[in-house]
């Protein structure tokens, strides 16, 4: 059993209980498929900028959807949903995580409201489909700086060359 690992319902129910454990709250959304240290600092820095850390964790049917396999890779996510989830749950930086099915975590952003809205800095806020909803209630959106330029498809890349 993952202790940190919450529905949107109770996660929704724990905040409203005790507000001040949990806020000022960040939130952060992905795949978080191959954990790697560049995760983990970008965890890190999130963290740092409130109280506690949510991570909105894509489904296994989310990812499929939005990270198609090009010919000749293995279809991703490469590791089961619960099994990320029990990952992310266990570093240090995480308070919570909670599974969304939904390609984009527009949804758990309103229902959950965190103070602190953060995605890496490869990103740009004019192009997050979570923008809109963060700016719309007055949160704020901050745009992590990338320390070490790691990605999950770099590293199946990187794999599949080995193996040709």
């Amino acid at each position: 059993m993952i202790t940190d690992l919450y529905s949107l319902t109770e996660l929704e129910e724990a905040i409203a209980i005790a507000p001040a454990q949990w806020r000022p709250l960040v939130f952060t959304n992905g795949c978080f498929d191959l954990l790697h240290v560049g995760h983990l600092r970008y965890l890190r820095v999130a963290k740092s900028l409130g109280r506690s850390l949510i991570v909105g964790l894509n489904s296994d049917v989310s990812v499929r959807t939005i990270k198609p396999h090009p010919t000749g890779w293995p279809e991703r996510p490469i590791i089961p949903d619960i099994q990320r989830a029990e990952l992310l749950a266990a570093l240090k930086p995480v308070d919570g995580v909670v599974i969304f099915s939904q390609t984009t975590a527009a949804q758990v952003i309103d229902k959950l409201k965190p103070e602190i809205y953060v995605k890496g800095g490869d990103y740009r806020i004019e192009t997050l489909p979570e923008a809109p909803i963060v700016q719309a209630y007055g949160g704020r959106i901050e745009l992590v700086r990338i320390e070490i330029p790691t990605s999950t498809s770099g590293i199946i890349d990187r794999i599949l060359q080995t193996a040709k």
